[in-house]
């Protein structure tokens, strides 16, 4: 989400596509509040969704924390208990699917459950079902728009899964199959950043359109394709895209 703003899939959320206004009349003059704790490592990518949603008086959506690794993410979320977690996939320290392991018990309570909505920059169907069977209520792509965004978060603190419309194909796609996917050795070998890299290399992306897509500068990028190329024992980028294309990872 290089803006949070940005209307690339507008209007498209699953279940959130209520408008602002209507919200911000709703939720400002006296309506429901929801307290909400972001979760990214990226400190420009927190501070635009703040800027976007945290209005409380206008949209109802009051930030109570924020956190930038697994470790901080637990603490805050533990120490506020608020109600939705806006949560990225790809953190330092495990990732979202560890925030999520180690919120099981907050997520469980009955009286006050804690609900994440991941917001990625990622729409990889690994990472999609990866959050959600680690308990996470719903998955939007960075490029929704604000009002989407808000609408969503009131959906599932209401308790209703929220899916960007691509992605809610993979989840039916991956809990009507019975068989479990299989391993993909040579994939495992990248961390989640990489594969971040690589999907977009695969997917023609210059480096400065990745380094700003990621939040990262032009010279990690370089870094990133160079592991990668190195992991998997290919010699270029059109090598590299060939690869993930055999493997429907574009």
């Amino acid at each position: 989400m290089s803006d949070p703003t940005e209307a690339t899939e507008a209007n498209g959320t699953a279940g959130a596509a209520e408008p602002a206004q209507s919200i911000g009349d709703r939720d400002g003059a006296g309506g429901r509040r929801v307290r909400v704790v972001l979760v990214d490592d990226h400190r420009m990518f927190r501070t635009g969704v703040q800027a976007e949603i945290g209005r409380t008086e206008e949209t109802g959506v009051e930030v109570v924390g924020e956190a930038a690794d697994v470790d901080q993410a637990v603490t805050v979320i533990t120490a506020t208990r608020p109600e939705v977690v806006l949560l990225d996939v790809h953190l330092p320290g495990g990732g979202g699917v560890e925030v999520l392991r180690r919120c099981a018990p907050l997520m469980a309570d009955a009286e006050q459950p804690v609900r994440f909505l991941a917001l990625s920059v990622s729409d990889a169907a690994e990472d999609v079902i990866g959050v959600i069977r680690g308990g996470a209520r719903g998955y939007v792509t960075k490029t929704i728009t604000g009002a989407d965004l808000i609408g969503s978060v009131f959906r599932v603190q209401e308790g209703d899964a929220v899916f960007s419309p691509r992605l809610a194909g993979f989840v039916l796609d991956a809990f009507a199959s019975t068989d479990a996917p299989p391993v993909d050795e040579d994939l495992d070998r990248l961390t989640q950043r990489e594969r971040e890299v690589l999907r977009l290399i695969a997917r023609g992306y210059a480096y400065k359109e990745i380094a700003k897509q990621l939040f990262i500068s032009v010279k990690t990028v370089e870094s990133h394709v160079s592991a990668v190329l190195r992991k998997l024992q290919l010699s270029n980028r059109h090598e590299l895209t060939r690869w993930a294309t055999a493997r429907r990872l574009v």
